[in-house]
């Protein structure tokens, strides 16, 4: 059989090139190359440094070219890992030994970034770039020191300026970003820390670190089921992310019981919800928004089992923790009505109708300060001993037995100081029924309205003799009190003419 010829593709153009044209060619393509990179057109001169590789692998400069190339596009990884090639061609490239440490610099690697400049000054003792570039790559590495304490110690400010500090030499280093966002979120700067997450997840979608920052944020701001879909995807991307699985059972944990304790209130069990709200605030102290409404939910569960004092410290942590939640402040000026402190009520409801200013907030703000005018004058209610839904005859009764008590020629015996307070506490007693005996006067007191124009006493002389006989005038005769060692306390007796 006849021998068939076939027809083999080969690169006859590589195979007649020698060693020395190759290397000419390659040196032609740096040459391009360089051209390229003074002009700042980094991308094109990446394309004719890789030609040069390509045509003589075993250049160091080369790939040291390239490396600066890939530092310029910001691209530091690939650009180590060049550089990293480079001092393997050639252990005594002192441009590659700094190029490898700047890029460990960028990434973060503060240590093995020294190594490399500690090599070049081994090299050139007196290389003023690798001195200058040690001292820094020793300053990133204090920083990161810093931040590690400003961390265990929860001094989350301080982590953040350490960050930024770091971040100016390592731009390029993740667990800096990552640790820096955290530490937003911790301060409750959630759009930051969002920002931060998402820059790193635009480069690297699988990011666990980046995943469970994004998960933080939105579990901080009280998004609890969308934060577990992102903390099971950061643990799905590394199972071993201790801090992604401690805030998904956080999350699980705070969520289930938060509900538990809004059941129960619903359910009219304001026990159980007052002590389930409690629980779910010993979850995570660190979760602000959702413990300010559970300060608040527990105030609310308070004020229904009548702990009002509670109920207002509750309010009050809410507060601290989120001074923009007007929940908290309508419940604790409530708390302050139910317990008459008037002025406090007041302040809290005007800070509510600076920032929503509905006609109920206005209802709100104006009945407080009616009850805030009737507290700064005399109670006639309790002056007179009786309650402010008391009858006529229930006011008449308390009138009888006060003014018996206080009448001046019951205590004539007295020293001077008592009598005289006994005397004004009798003229109180006076007025007091005067009002609240009339049913005009009355309800212009309830009302909180002045009494100068209706027969008020503001700066009038007032006769409380004269209420006195009209009141018990019907008797027709004189009256005399019974001092006798005999008679008790208010004892008395008429003596008719």
């Amino acid at each position: 059989m006849a021998a068939v010829d076939i027809d083999v593709p080969v690169d006859t153009e590589s195979q007649i090139r020698s060693p020395e044209e190759m290397e000419r060619q390659a040196e032609g393509f740096k040459e391009q190359g360089n051209a390229f990179y003074s002009q700042k057109d980094y991308s094109e001169a990446f394309n004719y440094y890789t030609k040069a590789i390509d045509a003589c692998p075993k250049n160091a400069s080369y790939y040291g070219n390239r490396a600066a190339t890939l530092m310029m596009l910001s691209r530091f990884r690939e650009a180590l890992e060049d550089s990293q090639q480079a001092v393997r061609l050639d252990d005594c490239f002192m441009k590659g030994h700094l190029r490898e440490g700047k890029c460990h610099l960028s990434l973060g690697n503060a240590m093995a970034a020294s190594r490399c400049f500690q090599k070049v000054l081994e090299l050139e003792p007196s290389n003023r770039e690798a001195q200058q570039e040690n001292k820094t790559a020793e300053t990133l590495l204090e920083f990161e020191r810093m931040a590690d304490f400003g961390f265990e110690k929860r001094d989350f400010r301080k982590v953040v300026f350490c960050m930024d500090r770091a971040l100016a030499v390592a731009s390029a280093c993740h667990r800096f970003k990552i640790l820096k966002a955290e530490c937003l979120a911790l301060l409750g700067r959630y759009p930051e820390a969002q920002s931060v997450a998402s820059d790193i997840l635009r480069m690297d979608s699988t990011n666990a670190d980046a995943l469970y920052v994004r998960g933080l944020c939105l579990y901080y701001e009280d998004c609890i089921d969308k934060a577990v879909q992102f903390f099971v995807q950061a643990l799905r991307m590394a199972p071993d992310h201790e801090k992604a699985r401690l805030a998904c059972r956080n999350a699980k944990a705070l969520k289930a019981k938060k509900e538990e304790g809004n059941q129960a209130f619903k359910n009219n069990n304001y026990e159980a919800a007052y002590q389930l709200y409690t629980e779910a605030l010993m979850i995570d102290p660190n979760n602000i928004k959702t413990n300010a409404k559970l300060y608040c939910n527990r105030a609310t569960a308070g004020a229904k089992l009548k702990k009002l004092q509670q109920a207002i410290e509750d309010c009050s942590s809410a507060i601290k923790l989120d001074d923009t939640y007007i929940k908290a402040y309508l419940r604790r000026a409530q708390c302050y009505m139910d317990t008459e402190q008037y002025e406090e009520a007041v302040r809290d409801y005007e800070k509510v109708y600076q920032t929503e200013k509905t006609s109920d907030h206005k209802h709100l703000l104006k009945n407080a300060q009616l009850e805030l005018k009737k507290s700064k004058r005399k109670d006639y209610y309790k002056v007179l001993g009786v309650g402010k839904n008391a009858t006529e005859d229930e006011i008449k009764k308390a009138y009888r037995k006060r003014a018996l008590m206080h009448h001046p020629d019951r205590h004539s015996a007295a020293t001077p100081e008592v009598q005289k307070e006994e005397e004004k506490k009798f003229k109180e007693v006076g007025e007091a029924f005067t009002v609240l005996s009339d049913p005009k006067k009355k309800i212009r007191y309830d009302n909180g309205h002045d009494l100068d124009d209706d027969g008020g006493f503001e700066g009038r002389d007032f006769d409380a003799n004269n209420i006195f006989r009209a009141f018990f005038g019907g008797h027709g005769g004189g009256f005399s009190f019974d001092s006798s060692p005999d008679s008790g306390p208010g004892n008395f007796f008429f003596q008719f003419g």
